[in-house]
């Protein structure tokens, strides 16, 4: 077997997730051939999607040695440092690619990419417009901009090239998942065929099936058809749960290592300066409304709605799983703040502007220590409700725990316990907002939400459905609408498919 042979395998095999074999393989290749500039690019991306990007850089930094000025040894360590979310280090690799090429489409994509993530929508468009010019038949160019236009709600427009994209690749799985979410089917919907046809196709990957089946859930349930979405959704959670090897045992550990920080650590002595921008953390278990309350509050003049930044997260679970008594605490989280308002400052110049990652509700105790003045909204919803949503929708990279219906009732309780422990901590300072009561008592939750929040009062926050700002989360088109009610009793219409769920979430002491 050749080289060119055998790196076609890897490359297979990195594809279907088996890692840890593309790297042993990898490196014993490069060691054989150490002028293969492939093997190292490979190697790269292969620890990247491990999740290992100081790994991923420092080989491509060594091998730059032997390659100096390598354009995709230069877009590989940007694209390690735009995994890790440090996006100043990432853009100035990526401009550094497209001073020595600028037509170089991988770049411009992973640009276009880091530029939407920070909310840079204009610069974000013209970018995919670029490369479009170049090749308009490039498959991630397509399929990442009609990602892009869907967050702005431009759906017709991401429809055209969510199609476009299956023009190019038919078994691009992801595509057909995005255009089920993109609007509501009919019965007669031929569309609905075709991805019956597709699914039934011995030789799909597993994670094609799962992709198909998420989609094949979403349409079932637009047209009625309750027993089929359910066995979809189960099938796609079953796929996904078994890939990911998910084990809830490390979660709820993790849980426990935040509350015995806190217990054990007294952070007295951070300075308490008056912060020039007031943040607005917006949390709680996905499906919530978080995404809904942001558009509220990002309604209103004076915010700056940033989406789900991932900064918080990168950091504190990193932090806290390498953590020993021997750092200065104040002088870590000082650093981390000023790279997290370095982050702000190249998104926007508001004075208010909202952090709507859910999941930050873990952090709770250190962002009331880095921004004594922070506002924080804890989105509830009826556990059952909300831990259905969770299950039938499909999250992208990470969310581990929503694939099995016992992990979500373990995971919502340990929710629930750490949620417990801030408010003994914190007292009044967090404000509970239950998704029932902003849908029934709409204009009096929102009046509270906004004074809350230290606002003054703007109509614009009750038409909310009128923001334009991009929204990246499943709640893209929901956000959108105004205030409806259909969706308060979602899981009554699976009650004959979900009992393990209740019993779940029964036993799991959830309430």
């Amino acid at each position: 077997m050749n080289l060119e042979e055998k790196f076609d395998i890897l490359v297979n095999k990195m594809n279907f997730g088996h890692y840890d074999e593309v790297i042993f393989e990898a490196n014993y290749l490069i060691k054989k051939f150490p002028k293969q500039e492939a093997l190292y690019n490979l190697l790269a991306l292969t620890y990247q999607a491990k999740g290992e990007h100081d790994k991923s850089i420092d080989l491509l930094n060594d091998a730059l040695k032997r390659s100096k000025n390598n354009t995709n040894f230069l877009n590989n360590i940007g694209l390690g440092y735009y995994k890790k979310k440090d996006y100043i280090k990432a853009e100035g690799y990526f401009n550094e690619v497209l001073k020595l090429n600028p037509r170089f489409i991988n770049t411009i994509n992973n640009l276009a990419g880091l530029y939407n993530e920070i909310n840079n929508a204009v610069e974000s468009e013209k970018l995919y417009l670029k490369a479009l010019s170049i090749n308009n038949n490039v498959l991630e160019t397509n399929y990442n901009y009609a990602s892009f236009l869907k967050t702005l709600g431009r759906y017709s427009e991401a429809e055209k090239y969510f199609n476009k994209t299956l023009e190019i690749n038919k078994d691009f799985t992801k595509a057909h998942k995005s255009l089920a979410m993109l609007k509501k089917y009919k019965k007669d919907d031929k569309y609905i065929l075709s991805l019956e046809e597709k699914v039934k196709n011995k030789n799909l990957h597993k994670s094609n099936i799962k992709d198909l089946s998420f989609a094949l859930g979403k349409v079932y349930e637009d047209i009625g058809e309750y027993k089929k979405s359910f066995e979809y959704i189960k099938t796609a959670n079953d796929i996904k749960k078994r890939l990911s090897k998910f084990d809830i045992k490390s979660e709820i550990e993790f849980f426990e290592k935040i509350k015995e920080f806190h217990k054990n650590n007294k952070i007295e002595n951070f300075p308490r300066n008056e912060d020039k921008k007031k943040i607005i953390f917006i949390l709680g278990m996905p499906r919530t409304g978080t995404s809904l309350v942001e558009q509220i509050i990002s309604s209103h003049n004076k915010v700056y709605g940033a989406g789900e930044l991932p900064f918080l997260d990168q950091y504190f679970r990193r932090y806290l799983n390498n953590f020993s008594k021997q750092q200065n605490i104040n002088e870590d989280l000082a650093k981390f703040k000023k790279n997290y308002l370095a982050m702000i400052e190249k998104m926007t110049k508001s004075e208010v502007i909202t952090d709507k990652a859910p999941l930050n509700f873990r952090w709770i105790g250190l962002i009331k220590i880095i921004f004594p003045n922070a506002i924080i909204i804890h989105c509830k919803r009826d556990p059952l409700e909300n831990s259905w949503s969770i299950y039938k929708n499909d999250f992208e990279g990470g969310m581990l725990f929503s694939n099995d219906v016992q992990d979500i009732a373990n995971y919502y309780n340990i929710y629930q316990n750490l949620m417990n422990f801030w408010k003994n901590t914190f007292k009044k300072e967090i404000y509970d907002i239950n998704y029932e009561d902003l849908i029934n008592n709409s204009e009096s939750k929102i009046r509270e939400i906004i004074n809350f929040s230290g606002l003054d009062w703007q109509d614009s926050c009750l038409e909310y459905y009128n923001n334009k700002k991009s929204i990246k989360t499943l709640s893209f088109n929901q956000a959108r609408k105004p205030i409806y009610k259909d969706s308060l009793k979602g899981a009554a219409k699976y009650k004959n498919y979900i009992q393990d769920l209740e019993n779940a979430l029964s036993s799991s002491k959830v309430r």
